[in-house]
């Protein structure tokens, strides 16, 4: 199979740990791990993965370093990209005993310049403060601010993903047996000019939705959505809550989820499934499980056989 594996934001930092260079390392290890489960049983791997955190660290660097010449959201993907693939790529690499090719891809994802999310910002990124230092940091860099929990944080526009156009070179590596680290953070967003050409744009992708669009043009058999939650559940943080082992593509989309942390999931897991693949949601270390059914929340459309019926 091959399987698209999107690492949540836990996968390189822990809510409320320290953005330092040795978490992260120590984060992207724990991950290699998991991820090397699923090359050993087989399986071709396309690995993508967020950056919220990271963006909104650079962005403050940028600011404090001379305000007048801050860096664009884009370019700050960019590194956030070249930095995250490096750890994963690295430990992945060591996890598998370098027995297979890993490679990290910097990835441009168009959206569209009139996209009303840019009206709207809706997606988090950089740290978690209390809401009178964030009201006071919003007030001095013209920022927007939303509720994040039980903190705030710096929200920018979240446009909907509409093409990857460096596809092309994604599958030339897949067909030479590459295992690919690309479109992090939701790749880095471009708008196409009148005569063709690509600019970047002020922006931050969804994730989730990016690595659903990536699944279905790359034709992948599986998408893994893969946080620190090892389900959905209904009544979620109540008495009566109850994990969901399975949702056919319209339960998922009927579903009351919180936007800022499982809706873009079960959005994306929701659309990409609609079209004949399958998705999960679960836990990273519990990624080739999920693969399995044994684990998680999968969605799949309900003429889809299980994975037992493949196997027959």
């Amino acid at each position: 199979m091959l399987v698209v594996a999107a690492l949540g934001g836990n996968a390189l930092l822990e809510r409320g740990q320290p953005l330092t260079a040795e978490n992260q390392r120590a984060n992207a290890r724990t991950a290699a791990a998991a991820l090397a489960e699923v090359v050993r049983a087989g399986h071709d791997l396309v690995i993508t993965h967020g950056n919220g955190p990271q963006v909104g660290l650079l962005a403050l660097q940028s600011a404090a370093y001379r305000p007048d010449e801050v860096y664009p959201l884009d370019v700050l993907g960019a590194e956030t990209g070249g930095m995250i693939g490096y750890m994963i790529e690295q430990e992945l690499e060591n996890a598998l005993d370098h027995g297979r090719p890993v490679a990290t891809l910097l990835t441009q994802v168009v959206v569209d310049a009139a996209d009303p999310a840019f009206r709207t910002p809706t997606k988090f990124i950089g740290p978690v403060y209390d809401r009178d230092e964030a009201e006071s940091r919003a007030k001095a860099a013209d920022w927007t601010i939303a509720r994040d929990g039980d903190k705030w944080r710096r929200v920018v526009p979240s446009p909907r993903p509409q093409a990857i156009p460096d596809i092309r070179v994604l599958r030339l590596l897949l067909d030479q047996g590459v295992i690919v680290i690309c479109t992090g953070g939701g790749g880095i967003p471009v708008i196409r000019r009148d005569d063709g050409s690509l600019i970047g744009i002020e922006a931050v992708i969804d994730k989730d939705a990016a690595s659903a669009l990536l699944a279905r043009e790359l034709g992948a058999d599986a998408l893994l959505l893969l946080t620190d939650v090892d389900a959905v559940y209904r009544d979620f943080g109540t008495d009566a809550q109850a994990r969901i082992p399975c949702l056919s593509p319209e339960e998922a989309r009927a579903l009351n989820l919180p936007a800022g942390s499982m809706g873009p999931k079960m959005a994306a897991a929701a659309e990409f499934a609609g079209q004949g693949g399958l998705a999960g949601i679960g836990r990273l270390q519990d990624a080739l499980a999920l693969l399995d059914g044994t684990a998680g929340t999968l969605i799949r459309d309900a003429a889809q056989p299980d994975r037992d019926d493949k196997k027959k």
